[in-house]
Order: structure tokens, then C-alpha cells, then sequence
């Protein structure tokens, strides 16, 4: 399979073979084969920014098919769910906005019968951006746009004790079903992923674009001085075989540094620190540029990645998040990962980037102040630049006998995407050594003997490889008390009720600040600084919401 204007292979195109109704995608190299009963057989192939196309295969004859691109004016992609409950109608939401500030417009999970509507997907991914962006609202003593709230992100930004996947597996599972601090009705469970780290001989060779926004928006201390002193954090932890380039756009576009050895760090930091900021912002004309960069010093088998850093405040070229969306899905497949970096408040564009990153195959962060960088750049910085599993997601099969209803706690979908009958969930990068928690509110169906709750299957994809794997775990009826399951896993109860409060959710109507505040403080590490922020956090958000809302009722059980 390749493409018909380039001729470059073309991987993971999705083919649909007529007479079985059988999916199949072609390898790294765009090769192919399938098994078939019949001398002729049609086969339907689609590809992110390609024609979808229907071609007749003849049996035991060799085929070199070619794939029609889109241009970009005409490009219809099918928007993505994150997450996904078969056969469940919707429905629509109101738009937040904020001062210049855009957020996705988001719908939360409704309460799912489980007889009804026994399985759930969602997508995958280690974005964190959330919460370092409600911390900043909560400083300057405002209320959290509501779209602003992504639970799964919160609970990402928690290392929720970490346990090594068996040898050979990417990911490792464990599970706990415990009360519900918020509903005696209601119960918890908490299912927890690890991905697997990368041992120091695995990580490979990167080369890294930095694609750095210097338009007049950027002139701020949050924003490119705070960048810059981010760059240079990330330099120091280069090494001699990983690359870096500089990409920069303002009312221009221009390749500030050219490929540049890691080792050479004094040489890079210089490069960084005499940025300046001014001019209009092209940012789509830099993206442009960055992949062009990117894939003319492409490393095969490395770490290919542009770097995005950016308020998002694209206002030359193609702006709109659909323009953006379409653009970017012309380099998906490239094998080029996007790494989005976004600072500022104000015109801060959140919604731009969130689709960039999720699009672009890559992760999302926001930095808020220098200690963020470190977090994200230095901390964290292999989940933060590498893979271990591309385009994956998880569905959770619930046992009716045993559940009777079900809301999963975060993983919301846009409004436009659940307009769209034909979407589907999109899986999402998962970096090394991440902790993920899934935390989903249900009812108990009493009195069954059986202990199996619910199965739980991954579909991922190996960084660089077209076959789709799987993982699978059996969640077994394990309830214990609250102060029994581990401390993490305790202290995410409060991370999920903490974003149910700042979205003002109707599912949390009856709870108080109070309540809050005395779960926090009894399931918190005052060892863990992260843990004891969120606290302080909790303490400012009281005052916040309390001043602007009718108290609400509710006390801790």
C-alpha cells in the first residue's frame, strides 16, 4: 500500500475485507496479505488524510495498490470519541467560555445500565495539562471553567503507586472496590495500569524539534521566559547521540537552530536564551516546518518528536481547531510524535491543543510556573518524550449480575464528536512507567455469590508496529473498607470528588466542601508535597465556590 502522489508506503491503513467482514491493517512497510476462500475479493481502505478507497483483489496475484491523498481544504476526518458506551444516546451540554480562554465543550458520563449497556471503551493517554491549569485558576482566586476539568487528567498527575508489569508485558493491572465516601448507595472501584519502563539500554536515540512560539502574545513572564528556562532544563538531560532543532514562529517562520548534537549543550542553551518574542502567530505554517525538520533527520527505530510550546493563540494561516485537526492528521502517520507544551492565561487556547496532541499522536502538559517545567521536562521526562504503546485504549465489560449501574468517573467526550453518529473511540500514546487509575462509580447488585465484576481488555499497538495487540484482566468482587486499600489508591477518591466539585456536577449536588476537605486530609501523605498541594488547593477552592454558591449540605461518612 502506497501513497499515490509520493509513493511512500503507507502503515496501519485499516482494510476491510467484503466477503468476511474482516479488518486488517498493512505493516510498517505498508505490506500486506490476507487469507481468502474465493479467486476475487473487494476490500475497503482507509487512512487518516486519505481517500477511502475500494479496490478488487484477485487471489494469489501480488497487488501494489496506491491510496489517493486529501488536499488539506477537503480533508473529513471522523471526529473521536475518548470514550464510548455502546448503543447509549447523549445528551447536548452548554459551552463555557472564559475571558479569551477556549476549552473543548464537554459532557459528563451519565449513570449506565449495566444490563443494558454492559461495556465501555476509553482511550488511553498521560496527559496531565488539567490540573496544573485548575491550580493556576484556583492562585488567582477564580472559579475553574468547568470544561477546564478533566478528571483523568488529575488523576494522571498522581503517581498512583506504581507496581512493574510481569516480564514481557507492556501493561500490568491490578484492581480495589471500596465504599463510595460520597454515596452509601454507591460503591468505587479503582483499576489500575502500569505501562512498563524502559531500561536505560532501551532508550533510544531522539530527535527532538523544538517548535517554539515567539509571537507578541508570548512577550510575558509566564510564558516565553518561562519557556526558555524550561528548554533548558530538558537540554540537560540530552545525551551526545540525541539531535535537537529549533523551529520558531512569530510573523514568520524560520529554522533557528539547525540539527544539533546533545552534547554540544552550551551551544543549544545560547540558542534558547536569545528568543524574543513579537509579531503575529503562524503557527500552522510552523508545524509545517517542524515536520519537515522532523522527517529530514528522521532516525529509524529513534524517538522522532516535534515539541510544540505555545498559549495556542493561532491567528495567521489556519486557525480554527478543525483546520488544525486536519493539518496535523496529514503527519500522523509519519511517525513523528507531538509533544504540546501550553502556557499562559488570558488567550490561553487549550481546546487547540488538546486536539494537536491527541491528533498528533503525543501527550499534553501545562505549565503554570517553573517547578511544572521541572515536573514534566526533568521528573517525568521519559513519560513525557517517549512510547511504549501507540493507539490504545481499554473496554471494560461489566457483569449485570453483579452491577447494576455504572459512571465512569472522567474521559468525557466533546460535544461536536457525540454529534457525530459515526465516531469512534480513538486510542491514545502511553508513556513508560505511568500509572493510570480508572475510577468508576456503581451500584452493587446485593446478595450475588458470583465474583467476577467485570473484564477489562487493552488494544494497543506497539511504537512503529502495525499489529494490534491485547492485553486482558478479570476484575474479581475484592471490596474492602476505605482505610484498607492502599494509600494512593485511598487518596484518589478525593482527586475524583475534587474534580466533580470544580465542574459543579449535578452527580455531586448533595455534597459538601466540608466533606471535601475532611476526606482530603484523612486519605492524604503529609510526606507526599503533591498530595499535601492538592490539599491547599481544596482549602482555596472552599473559599472560592463557597462565596459565590449556596453552601450545600453534606457530612463525611
Amino acid at each position: 500500500m502506497k501513497d499515490a502522489v509520493t509513493g511512500r508506503p503507507l502503515s496501519t491503513a485499516e482494510m476491510l475485507v467484503h466477503s468476511t467482514g474482516y479488518l486488517y491493517y498493512t505493516g510498517s512497510g505498508g505490506a500486506f496479505g490476507i487469507t481468502s476462500s474465493r479467486a476475487t475479493d473487494t476490500v475497503t481502505i482507509s487512512l487518516n488524510g486519505f481517500i477511502t478507497s475500494t479496490f478488487v483483489l484477485q487471489a494469489g496475484k501480488f497487488e501494489e495498490l496506491r491510496l489517493p491523498p486529501q488536499q488539506t481544504t477537503t480533508i473529513f476526518k471522523k471526529d473521536q470519541l475518548l470514550s464510548f458506551t455502546r448503543n447509549f444516546n447523549y445528551e447536548e451540554s452548554m459551552k463555557w467560555t472564559v475571558a479569551g480562554e477556549t476549552y473543548s465543550s464537554l459532557v459528563e458520563n451519565s449513570i449506565i445500565n449495566a444490563e443494558e449497556n454492559p461495556e465501555t471503551s476509553f482511550a488511553i493517554h498521560t496527559d496531565k495539562a488539567s490540573y496544573s491549569n485548575i491550580r493556576r485558576f484556583l492562585k488567582m482566586e477564580t472559579k475553574v471553567p468547568p470544561d477546564a476539568v478533566r478528571a483523568e487528567e488529575m488523576l494522571n498527575y498522581f503517581n498512583m503507586g506504581y507496581v512493574r508489569p510481569a516480564e514481557g508485558e507492556v501493561f500490568g493491572f491490578r484492581h480495589y472496590i471500596s465504599e463510595c465516601p460520597w454515596n452509601k448507595d454507591k460503591l468505587l472501584l479503582y483499576l489500575q495500569v502500569c505501562s512498563r519502563q524502559l531500561p536505560e539500554e532501551e532508550i533510544v536515540p531522539s530527535n527532538l524539534v523544538f517548535l517554539i512560539d515567539i509571537s507578541g502574545s508570548m512577550d510575558m513572564p509566564n510564558r516565553l521566559p518561562l519557556l526558555k528556562n524550561a528548554f533548558k532544563l530538558l537540554v540537560d538531560n540530552l545525551r551526545e547521540k540525541d539531535t535537537v532543532s529549533i523551529v520558531i514562529y512569530g510573523s514568520g517562520v524560520g529554522i533557528w537552530l539547525h540539527p544539533t548534537s546533545g552534547a554540544e549543550k552550551e551551544k543549544i542553551r545560547e540558542s534558547i536564551e536569545s528568543l524574543n518574542a513579537g509579531g503575529a502567530t503562524a503557527g500552522a505554517s510552523g508545524l509545517q516546518t517542524a515536520y519537515a525538520l522532523a522527517k529530514r533527520h528522521f532516525i529509524a527505530g529513534g524517538n522522532n518528536r516535534v515539541i510544540l510550546a505555545t498559549d495556542g493563540d493561532f491567528n495567521v494561516g489556519q486557525t480554527s481547531e478543525k483546520d488544525l485537526e486536519n493539518l496535523i492528521s496529514q503527519h500522523s502517520q509519519s511517525g513523528i510524535y507531538l509533544t504540546c507544551l501550553g502556557v499562559g492565561m488570558g488567550n490561553y487556547k487549550d481546546s487547540k491543543l488538546e486536539v494537536l496532541a491527541k491528533k498528533g499522536n503525543g501527550n499534553f502538559a501545562y505549565l503554570d510556573d517553573e517547578k511544572e517545567a521541572e515536573k514534566v521536562l526533568v521528573t517525568e521526562l521519559t513519560q513525557t518524550l517517549y512510547t511504549v504503546a501507540d493507539d490504545a485504549y481499554l473496554t471494560i465489560t461489566f457483569n449485570p449480575q453483579k452491577i447494576k449501574d455504572y459512571r465512569l468517573i472522567g474521559y468525557e467526550n466533546k460535544l461536536n464528536a457525540l454529534a457525530d453518529t459515526t465516531s469512534r473511540v480513538e486510542g491514545g500514546e502511553v508513556g513508560p512507567g505511568h500509572t493510570m487509575l480508572v475510577v468508576v462509580e456503581f451500584t452493587p447488585e446485593h446478595g450475588v455469590m458470583e465474583e467476577k465484576v467485570a473484564e477489562v481488555k487493552i488494544e494497543y499497538l506497539h511504537p512503529s508496529d502495525s499489529t494490534i495487540r491485547q492485553a486482558e484482566y478479570t476484575i474479581t468482587d475484592n471490596y474492602q473498607k476505605l482505610e484498607e486499600i492502599p494509600q494512593p489508591i485511598q487518596f484518589a477518591s478525593a482527586v475524583a470528588l475534587f474534580s466533580g466539585m470544580l465542574k459543579e456536577s449535578a452527580y455531586f449536588q448533595d455534597v459538601s466542601w466540608q466533606l471535601l476537605e475532611t476526606l482530603a486530609a484523612k486519605v492524604s501523605n503529609p510526606d507526599n508535597l503533591l498530595e499535601m498541594e492538592m490539599l491547599k488547593m481544596i482549602g482555596e477552592a472552599k473559599r472560592i465556590y463557597s462565596r459565590k454558591t449556596k453552601k450545600r449540605s453534606g457530612t463525611f461518612r
